[in-house]
């Protein structure tokens, strides 16, 4: 098997999964982050999946999916707080944080590098070129774009500028320590998933691990998302803009919100929700904000650039498939790889492998969110 000079640009995990089983297979591996701080701490949980499965035994990290908590029912609100749906269906939901920590530690020292912004990628005769904000380059055998929902690469595939497309509404956030919430809404969110749903809006809310795995009661944390409408270019861009009043593109990262807003939030969550989760919106003193984008790449690959995970198909959060479908691309990408002589046809390859996925997973996560467009 031929050993690659292989360039990552994106350090979430779609990045690290590729890196992790590239790095195995004896290819040079570099990863470039355009954050300066590192993507620790942004995450809450996620639910297993088979490709998930597969890449922790493909790393010999198999118990990474018993960190997490399991929600032993799911509940549904009344408006008043009662409950007027009841399922046993008991869920575990993987620690995001701790499945994170586990994959950057196979990416450590140089081979991960922090605040390298990457402008443009192209191709030549011998390879592609990545360029970067401040004026750097490098050259790579193989690149792959695993930049999520801004992707640059896309039009190093694709051939032209390629944006995500917004759709119309927002997911409003919350993650603190479960200790935060008052008592009596402790009482009945605790060790749940629970739901609550309006006309072009639902909220629900679960119980994750800590920032590093903690799983004991009272060392956990609360997760809420609040899925609300923001029809438009102007209600995206009211929604994105911080306290100094910056617009930004894609998300408002915890903190950025004015007080005034988030007061705004309060009054709306005591009107339009249930206590229980009222009392959850109540809870978190920085409330965030992630814009909900469709987008799906025509192909995945084109010579020797390949896109991986959001980079090539954002999908609704509503299917919970988001990181199961970048370790199932991870997996295929290595696969394809290893049993091909050239770089040309094992992405040839990959794009029919994965493609079709991705093609399902968008669509199923439209369906799902349709009620809220």
């Amino acid at each position: 098997m031929t050993k690659w000079r292989i360039r990552i640009v994106g350090g979430s995990l779609g990045g690290l999964f590729a890196a992790a089983l590239l790095r195995r297979d004896g290819h040079d591996v570099r990863i470039y982050e355009r954050s300066a701080g590192g993507l620790a701490g942004r995450g809450a949980g996620l639910v297993s999946q088979p490709d998930i499965s597969s890449i922790l035994r493909a790393v010999g990290c198999e118990h990474v999916a018993q960190i997490g908590v399991v929600a032993k029912e799911r509940i549904y609100f009344d408006r008043d707080g009662g409950i007027a749906e009841r399922y046993p269906t008991p869920q575990m939901q993987i620690s995001w944080d701790y499945l994170y920590n586990t994959f950057r530690a196979f990416s450590d020292g140089e081979a991960y590098s922090l605040g390298r912004s990457v402008r443009s990628v192209a191709q030549d005769e011998t390879g592609a070129l990545l360029r970067f904000e401040d004026g750097a380059e490098d050259h790579a055998g193989l690149v792959i774009g695993a930049d999520g929902v801004g992707s640059v690469v896309r039009e190093a595939v694709i051939g032209q500028p390629s944006p995500s497309l917004y759709a119309g509404y927002v997911a409003w956030r919350g993650l603190f320590p479960e200790q935060a919430l008052p008592k009596d809404a402790a009482e009945i969110l605790l060790d749940r998933f629970a739901f609550y749903t309006m006309p072009r809006s639902h909220i629900l809310g679960y119980v994750v691990a800590g920032p590093n795995g903690e799983m004991a009661p009272g060392k956990r944390r609360y997760n809420w998302v609040w899925y609300r409408p923001a029809p438009g270019r102007q209600g995206l861009d009211e929604a994105l803009t911080d306290a100094k009043g910056q617009i930004h593109r894609y998300s408002l990262a915890p903190g950025a919100l004015s007080q005034e807003r988030r007061e705004g939030l309060l009054s709306e969550a005591a009107m339009l929700l249930p206590p229980p989760f009222a009392a959850a919106v109540g809870a978190e003193p920085q409330p965030f904000i992630q814009a909900i984008f469709d987008f799906e790449a025509p192909k995945m690959a084109k010579d020797c650039v390949a896109l991986l995970g959001d980079a090539a198909f954002v999908v609704r959060p509503h299917t919970a498939m988001g990181v199961a479908k970048a370790a199932g691309d991870a997996l295929a990408l290595r696969i394809r790889l290893a049993e091909s002589a050239d770089i040309e046809s094992a992405l040839v390859a990959y794009d029919r492998d994965r493609r079709p996925v991705g093609v399902s997973i968008a669509a199923r996560g439209r369906q799902l969110g349709k009620a809220l467009e």
